[in-house]
């Protein structure tokens, strides 16, 4: 990297000859030359900074401009603190995510949040099953639950509550967050 001083120079030995620019005589052309140096020298640590801006892992001035666009911090994350480094990996995240339908992938991104899940999938009941088998309809087609010993725990109705409250639902965590953010649009998630 270039310094002040080098670019100092640089610009003496393009200076014209003459005594307007005797830098030796004219303390005035050596202030405006190394005016000019530190300029050219900030512009120099700027275009390097910019190289370590670019890659969204070690990007500090441009996370904002980052998060705006690839949309975060998500609903999930609203209200949660996070470090420089913690919004670097979210950024990464957002970015190279290719989603997935399948219970790997659900695992991985529960994982990913800290969370270890399992996934239960849910078979229709056909005259072909088991005797021991449920009864579940086509509906159950399109449901799959989630296990796991630290998911959030059920709000259920109350009598207070209004005719077209659901029986029961989960708080707003990010677990939960993540997983309704992913999901297939036309499936449910039960959580036990």
């Amino acid at each position: 990297m270039l310094t002040a001083d080098d670019f100092k120079q640089q610009l003496k030995s393009l200076l014209p000859y003459g005594p307007a620019w005797d830098m030796e005589e004219s303390l005035l052309a050596d202030k405006l030359v190394a005016a000019w140096a530190q300029e050219y020298a900030r512009i120099q640590a700027d275009i390097e900074r910019l190289a370590v801006e670019a890659d969204p892992r070690t990007t500090l001035e441009l996370l904002t401009d980052y998060e705006r666009i690839f949309g975060l911090p998500t609903d999930c994350l609203t209200g949660v603190t996070q470090t420089i480094q913690q919004r670097r990996n979210a950024l990464v995240s957002q970015m190279v995510s290719v989603g997935g339908q399948s219970r790997a992938y659900f695992i991985a991104l529960a994982a990913a949040a800290g969370f270890t899940i399992t996934i239960t999938e849910f078979s229709v009941f056909t005259v072909m099953g088991y005797v021991n088998d449920p009864i579940n309809g086509p509906d159950w087609w399109f449901a799959w639950q989630v296990n796991g010993a630290a998911l959030p725990a059920a709000d259920y109705l109350r009598v207070t509550g209004a005719v077209n409250d659901a029986l029961s639902f989960w708080d707003s965590n990010l677990l939960t967050c993540l997983l309704n953010r992913f999901k297939p649009a036309h499936t449910t998630i039960i959580y036990a």
